[in-house]
């Protein structure tokens, strides 16, 4: 029986349901989930968020039952427990390379046939480990510098990057969106018929960075810092109220306990991990994991229980991490493969064209690319002697977001004329050199959750935007060239902002919706804003309209984070109470098609109220140094998924 899956990083969770992404990267493991070119979790939380944290209530006491009494009446049914390289090896073995390693080197990627190529050749494991040089550095690149380095506090892509090396999952999914266990810290996986528990034995031979062992209670433990209302991590917390509880039976058995039997059931199973020994003392002085020199200590030098640890931070530049022998070997014994690389370098670069630069001199070996670099910085002889380049269909979208708080977006018929204003023709095939697909609500096309009837979208017309708004009452009152509207007794100008992350594509098309909108006697503002600022204006709602993005999450129940009433990613403040009866039956419903149905039917009142004027369906384009290898793509991406970034592995030269 296959059951819905919680997005998750490869072997990391991650920690919101869908990913906001503000510049040009892949969407946090951390599902949709986040703000993904990163929901930093180190800001001001918002006014939602804090009342979010006011009124959840803490774990409530309870007496789990012997384990011999569970096991009597459970009747536990196998869940997968896989090694991702392992699934991928089994996949690549009844493919045949549509070219040589050679061929795919000597390829400029100008077609769909070039690309499969190149992919066909150098995405493929080695045949033997003395193809790859385990001995070397990999330098990695990231637009924008992690927040923490915890995995409790951490909410980025960034970041997601980076812990999911470092830290420890128990569980993941793979490029076709299954789940499983992740085989190197799971022995096996269960779950009871009632689907009301399930059981999960981790390994007896997993440490920590500092030597001491990873036991059951470490897993009890986070869960129940999650949990704790004093600590700030609404992110993190989300969905985990339908956990009673889970019990360290042993040092290694654990039984999560659900309150009902939801098909969402299985998102909770997994959350970010911390060491016990390190964090309970500490706690009870400094519950925010933030604030005491203890802390600041452990940020700077974290305890990791993944295959690396933190060597070196440099902040606004560089994150340093290397290969943990440990990880894989344990009293003497080889136990793990050992990762790819001894040691990882993230650099720092917010300049995509000063990113371009290094990855042609060599500085950073993978960057994500925007349409114009993979058009023509990506395109001569410069680019190809120190590197390839590949593609693959992403399931991100973009889109322009509406603050239902404002007068001006409250009326749906407002919110249908801005999609009938959309140049969507300029948009996609002139700022974005034609690379990306039109976006038509929630789901991409080939998705389970897509409509079984491709809609007919939306495309620019003055006329019918026009008239939209004179229904709405936005005329020219006084004259002056702008529309306006009596509220309350006051005429207000249809005057607003747009805010976007200070990316020059972003601008050029937040810019192209305000030319259209003068069209029409509607004053649109554009705002360039730094990372962390359009994080926090969204957070707390205090912005107009927004330019945006949201990557996949692995299972469509993630849709209620950003559009569930009171949601504390529901940034536009979306409200319908259809919607939120949808989204709480859906996790009622066991039959798996019976439930994609309710996400459809929420995605079809979504597409009806346009709380978002869709936009394109943005692929996956990424640059790779000419020696590294294993690299392939999933709705995800290349990294957000197992075995992912596990598998990329540099060729000996």
């Amino acid at each position: 029986m296959m059951l819905p899956w919680r997005p998750r990083q490869a072997t990391l969770c991650v920690l919101a349901c869908f990913l906001l992404i503000l510049s040009g990267c892949p969407s946090p493991p951390d599902d949709k989930s986040g703000p993904a070119d990163g929901d930093s979790g180190s800001e001001a939380t918002s006014n939602e968020e804090a009342k979010n944290e006011e009124s959840f209530a803490p774990l409530e006491p309870y007496d789990p039952p012997p384990l011999a009494e569970i096991d009597a009446e459970a009747d536990w049914f196998d869940r997968p427990v896989h090694i991702a390289l392992d699934l991928l090896r089994e996949k690549q073995a009844n493919e045949q390379p549509l070219a040589t390693v050679q061929e795919a080197l000597a390829i400029k990627n100008d077609s769909t046939d070039d690309n499969e190529k190149i992919l066909s050749a150098l995405g493929r494991l080695y045949d033997s480990p003395g193809e790859a040089n385990f001995d070397t550095e990999l330098n990695r690149h990231i637009p924008a510098d992690i927040k923490s380095t915890n995995p409790i506090l951490s909410s980025s892509t960034y970041e997601g990057y980076v812990i999911g090396l470092t830290g420890l999952g128990l569980f993941s999914f793979d490029w076709n969106l299954e789940p499983f266990a992740v085989g190197e810290y799971v022995v096996s996986w269960q779950t009871s018929k009632d689907l009301l528990r399930d059981k999960v034995v981790i390994r007896d031979d997993l440490t920590w960075s500092d030597g001491h062992p990873v036991t059951a209670h470490d897993i009890v433990f986070s869960f129940q810092t999650i949990m704790n209302p004093e600590v700030n991590i609404p992110a993190v917390r989300t969905g985990m109220d339908k956990v009673r509880w889970i019990e360290a039976y042993d040092d290694h058995t654990l039984i999560y306990f659900h309150k009902e039997a939801l098909a969402t059931n299985v998102w909770n199973l997994n959350f970010p991990i911390i060491p016990k020994h390190i964090y309970e003392e500490s706690m009870k002085e400094d519950p925010t994991l933030v604030d005491s020199d203890y802390h600041l200590a452990q940020e700077a030098n974290p305890v990791c229980g993944g295959p690396y640890k933190f060597v070196k931070r440099i902040k606004g530049q560089e994150v340093v991490i290397e290969r943990r022998d440990d990880w894989s070997m344990h009293n003497g014994k080889q136990v793990r493969e050992k990762p790819h690389f001894k040691r990882i370098r993230f650099r720092v670069i917010e300049d995509s064209n000063t990113a371009m630069l290094a990855l042609k001199n060599g500085t950073i070996e993978d960057m994500e690319f925007q349409p114009s670099q993979w058009t023509t910085q990506a395109a001569g002889d410069d680019y190809y002697k120190t590197n390839t380049k590949v593609r693959g269909v992403q399931w991100v979208y973009y889109y322009f977001g509406w603050n239902m708080q404002r007068p001006y977006f409250r009326d749906v018929r407002v919110r249908k004329a801005m999609s009938y204003v959309v140049d969507y023709d300029h948009i996609i095939d002139t700022l974005c050199y034609g690379l990306y697909e039109r976006c038509h609500g929630e789901f991409y096309p080939t998705s389970k959750m897509a409509p079984d009837v491709p809609r007919t979208p939306y495309v620019q017309d003055f006329d019918k935007a026009e008239d939209l708004l004179e229904e709405a009452g936005w005329t020219d009152s006084d004259g002056d060239g702008i529309r306006d509207k009596t509220i309350k007794g006051r005429k207000v100008d249809f005057e607003f902002t747009v805010i976007c992350f200070n990316q020059q594509l972003r601008i050029d098309i937040c810019s192209s919706l305000a030319e259209s909108l003068d069209r029409i006697g509607v004053v649109c503002h554009v705002q360039p804003t730094e990372f962390t600022v359009m994080q926090q204006l969204s957070r707390d709602h205090d912005f107009d309209a927004a330019f945006g993005g949201w990557g996949t999450g692995a299972d469509p129940s993630t849709l209620e984070n950003l559009w569930k009433t009171g949601e504390n990613r529901n940034y536009g403040v979306y409200s319908n109470k259809e919607v939120d009866r949808l989204f709480a039956e859906a996790k009622y419903e066991l039959d798996n098609d019976k439930r994609l149905e309710y996400y459809r039917n929420i995605d079809g009142i979504l597409w009806e109220e346009q709380p978002y004027t869709w936009l394109y369906f943005r692929s996956a384009f990424y640059g790779f140094n000419r020696r590294l290898r294993g690299y392939m793509f999933s709705p995800r991406g290349p990294y957000g998924y197992g075995p992912g970034f596990d598998s990329i592995w540099a060729a000996e030269q």
